[in-house]
C-alpha cells in the first residue's frame, strides 16, 4: 500500500499535475517546442480530444521546433485533421522540417515578425543525409502524404515539394518559387506575400498568440495555455508496455482472488491497473467513462462473491465489462466522430490484450505448480497437497490437531473462496472449502485436519 500511496502522491504533485479543465468557448494554446517526438503526439492528441469534448473555440499551436520524427509528425497531422475544433498555427519563431509540415495540417498559419518556415528534407536521426535511394523512397512517400495534408486546408501542395524535394523545381504560376537543387525556407514576410491574389502560405504576421486569435476572428472568453505534465513522457512507455501492465494486473488479481483479505497481490494489481489507465488517459486514448465501466465490472464481481456465490451471472457480466474497458482504453477514438469499427483500429488493442491473457494463463499455471515449493513463499501460499489456492498465515500441523478434529463444526468468518477463515470455539483458523465457495456466517464441518490444511464442507441449513 505504501507504493500505491507514493504513486498517488506523485500524481498529485505539481510536477505531475494535470492541466486545468478546458472550458467551453476558450482558445487553447498548445506549445509545440523542441524535437518532434511521440511524446508530443500523445500530449497533443489528449488536448485535442479534451478541446473537442469541452467545445473550445479553437486551438492554437505555438510552434518553435527544429524538426523531428517523421512518423510522429504523420500521427500529429492525422490528429489535427480529425479535430472538430478549429486549429491554427503560430510560428514562434521556427517551424523547420517537421514543424512546417505540422503547420500545414492546421486551418491557417500566422507567423511572428521574425520567424521562418520550411527546410523539411528528410535526414537520418543522427542528422546525417540518407543514402540516395533511401532518400528518394522517403521523399516520394512523405511528399505525397503531406501534399494531401496541405490540400485539406487549401495550401498549395507544391510547397511541400519545395520544402522536401531537392530534385524538383517548384513554380507558382509563372514564377519559379524554388529552383531544382535547393530546399525552400520562407521568412514571415515571404510567407505572407500575395501571389495571384492569395497569400503564398501564411495568413498574416502577429506579435503574440492573442493577436493571432484576433486576426483569426476568434471571440474567445479567454485564452488558456496548457503544458505537458511530468507524466506525459512516461505515458509513451506505458502504452508501449501495455501488455506487461495488463499482465501484472491480471496476475495480481488472480493471486488476490485466491487469498483471504487484501494484501501484496491486490496492491500490485491495483497499481498496475492504475498505471495502465492513467498512462492511456495521459496519452489521450481513454477517458474516465472507460475507467467507470471497469470499476462497475469489478463491483459486479465483488457483489456476486459476497452475496450470490455460485450464480456466475453477475461475475460473467462484470468480467466482460472489465475486459471490454481494458480493450477500449487502448482504442484511439476521437470525440464527435462515428466510432470506427475497422480492423485496423482494434488490431493493436486486441493484440495487447491477447498477449496479456496468454502470458497470464502461463504465469498462473507456473504459480500453481512451482510457487508453493519456494521457501520464500511459505507464508504466502498453501502447499500443493491443498485442493485449492493460496492463503496467508497457515497454522502449523501441530496446531491443527490440538484445535480441531474431523467432524467439528465451525462458523465462517471470512468468505471461503475457497480459502478463508472459520471460527471453532475460541480459535480463528485458516481453512479450505472442499468444493463451492462458502459465504460468511455459514456453518462448516471439518472433513480433514492435519498435514498442511484444514479442509471443510458447508453444513446444510
Amino acid at each position: 500500500m505504501r507504493t500505491l500511496l507514493a504513486v498517488l502522491i506523485a500524481f498529485a504533485s505539481p510536477a505531475f499535475a494535470a492541466n486545468p479543465e478546458i472550458k467551453k468557448g476558450e482558445v487553447v494554446v498548445v506549445p509545440i517546442h523542441g524535437q518532434i517526438s511521440d511524446a508530443q503526439f500523445f500530449f497533443l492528441r489528449r488536448i485535442i480530444k479534451q478541446a473537442d469534448s469541452a467545445g473550445a473555440a479553437a486551438v492554437i499551436l505555438d510552434i518553435d521546433t527544429p524538426g523531428g520524427s517523421l512518423s510522429a509528425t504523420e500521427k500529429i497531422c492525422q490528429t489535427l485533421l480529425k479535430a472538430q475544433v478549429p486549429v491554427y498555427a503560430y510560428i514562434n519563431t521556427n517551424a523547420a522540417s517537421a514543424g512546417a509540415l505540422i503547420a500545414m495540417a492546421t486551418r491557417a498559419i500566422y507567423m511572428a515578425p521574425v520567424s521562418a518556415i520550411g527546410a523539411a528534407a528528410p535526414v537520418m536521426g543522427t542528422g546525417q543525409e540518407m543514402e540516395k535511394t533511401m532518400t528518394a523512397k522517403v521523399v516520394s512517400y512523405y511528399s505525397g502524404y503531406f501534399r494531401s495534408v496541405a490540400a485539406q486546408h487549401g495550401y498549395n501542395p507544391e510547397l511541400v515539394d519545395a520544402f522536401m524535394n531537392l530534385d524538383k523545381e517548384v513554380k507558382v504560376g509563372d514564377r519559379v518559387l524554388n529552383p531544382k537543387g535547393a530546399i525552400l525556407t520562407l521568412s514571415a514576410q515571404e510567407a505572407v506575400e500575395q501571389i495571384n491574389g492569395k497569400p503564398l502560405l501564411a495568413s498574416g504576421i502577429a506579435k503574440s498568440v492573442e493577436e493571432v486569435a484576433g486576426s483569426a476572428g476568434l471571440r474567445a472568453k479567454e485564452v488558456a495555455r496548457v503544458e505537458p505534465s511530468g507524466f506525459e513522457a512516461a505515458a509513451q512507455w506505458i502504452t508501449v508496455l501495455a501488455p506487461m501492465f495488463l499482465l501484472g494486473g491480471i496476475i495480481g488479481a488472480y493471486m488476490e482472488f485466491k487469498t483471504p483479505g487484501f494484501g501484496v497481490a491486490g496492491t500490485i494489481a491495483a497499481l498496475c491497473f492504475l498505471l495502465f489507465f492513467t498512462g492511456h488517459y495521459i496519452a489521450g486514448l481513454t477517458g474516465f467513462e472507460v475507467v467507470a465501466v471497469f470499476f462497475l465490472g469489478l463491483i459486479l464481481i465483488v457483489v456476486e462473491l459476497l452475496f450470490f456465490p455460485g450464480v456466475l451471472v453477475l461475475a460473467g457480466i462484470g468480467t466482460a465489462l472489465m475486459f471490454g474497458a481494458l480493450l477500449f482504453a487502448m482504442v484511439d477514438y476521437y470525440p464527435g466522430q462515428p466510432v470506427d469499427l475497422s480492423f485496423d483500429i482494434f488490431l493493436l488493442p486486441v493484440a495487447n490484450l491477447l498477449i496479456a491473457l496468454v502470458l497470464a494463463a502461463i504465469a498462473a499455471s507456473l504459480i500453481a505448480r512451482f510457487l508453493p515449493e519456494l521457501p520464500l513463499f511459505n507464508r504466502l501460499v498453501l502447499a500443493k497437497r491443498q485442493p485449492s489456492g493460496p492463503s496467508f498465515g497457515v497454522p502449523s500441523p501441530a496446531l491443527f490437531s490440538k484445535t480441531v478434529n474431523t467432524g467439528d463444526i465451525g462458523i465462517v468468518r471470512s468468505m471461503l473462496r475457497p480459502v478463508g477463515k472459520a471460527e471453532f470455539g475460541a480459535a480463528l483458523l485458516d481453512v479450505v472449502a472442499n468444493g463451492e465457495f462458502v459465504p460468511e456466517g455459514r456453518r462448516v464441518r471439518v472433513l480433514r485436519a492435519g498435514g498442511d490444511a484444514i479442509v471443510v464442507e458447508e453444513v446444510e441449513p
